[in-house]
C-alpha cells in the first residue's frame, strides 16, 4: 500500500522530528518527498498568515484529496517523468517526512511554480507515516488519530490494477486544473 520500508528513512523517530509542521495535500505531498517537488505553492498572504518561514519543518499529508485533484497530479508528475502511486495509496491525515523550507519566492522560472508566491524546499526525507491532526498553518503536531481511510472513488483505481499494473495511468485529455 505504501513505499516498501526501504523507501523511509531508518533513523527518524517521532522525537527526531521537527516539531513545526505544514499540511499538504496529496499527491503533493508525496511529491516532495519522492516526486522532486521542490516548491509548495501558496499565496503570500496565506504564507504570512500561516507563520511560514524558512527553516526544517515535518510535512503533514492532509486528509482530504479529491479525484479532480488526484487526476490532475497524477497526469502533472508524469509530466516530469515522475509515476505517482495509486490515490488509495497515498497516506493522508498522516506527518510523513521532513523537508527544510529554503526561502519565500514570488517568482521562478521553475516549472514547479504555478501561483503568486510558494515556499522553496530541500533536503526532503520520508518517514513511516503518523498519524496526525493537520492545519492550514505552520502547527504543532503530535501523533494522534489514525490515517485517513481510502475514499469510496479511490477503489476504481485499485480495481485496474492486475495485468497492466506496468502500464502508466494514461488520460486521453489534459485533466482539468482542480483550482
Amino acid at each position: 500500500m505504501f513505499p516498501p520500508v526501504s523507501a523511509y528513512h531508518p533513523a527518524m523517530t517521532v522525537d527526531a522530528l521537527p516539531p513545526h509542521a505544514l499540511s499538504v495535500r496529496q499527491p503533493w505531498a508525496w511529491a516532495i518527498l519522492h516526486g522532486g517537488k521542490i516548491i509548495e505553492n501558496r499565496s503570500l498572504g496565506a504564507i504570512r498568515a500561516g507563520g511560514m518561514v524558512p527553516g526544517r519543518i515535518a510535512l503533514h499529508a492532509a486528509t482530504g484529496m479529491t479525484e479532480k485533484e488526484y487526476r490532475w497530479g497524477h497526469w502533472r508528475l508524469e509530466r516530469h517523468g515522475v509515476r505517482c502511486p495509486a490515490p488509495a495509496d497515498l497516506p493522508r491525515g498522516a506527518i510523513i517526512g521532513a523537508v527544510t523550507v529554503t526561502g519565500i519566492i514570488t517568482q521562478s522560472d521553475s516549472e514547479w511554480f504555478g501561483g503568486k508566491a510558494g515556499l522553496t524546499l530541500a533536503d526532503p526525507i520520508a518517514v513511516t507515516p503518523i498519524p496526525a491532526k493537520g492545519n492550514l498553518r505552520y502547527f504543532l503536531w503530535q501523533p494522534e488519530g489514525r490515517l485517513a481511510r481510502p475514499a469510496p472513488w479511490m477503489a476504481r483505481y485499485a480495481d485496474a490494477t492486475g495485468l497492466f499494473n506496468d502500464l502508466p495511468l494514461g488520460f486521453s485529455d489534459t485533466p482539468p486544473k482542480p483550482f
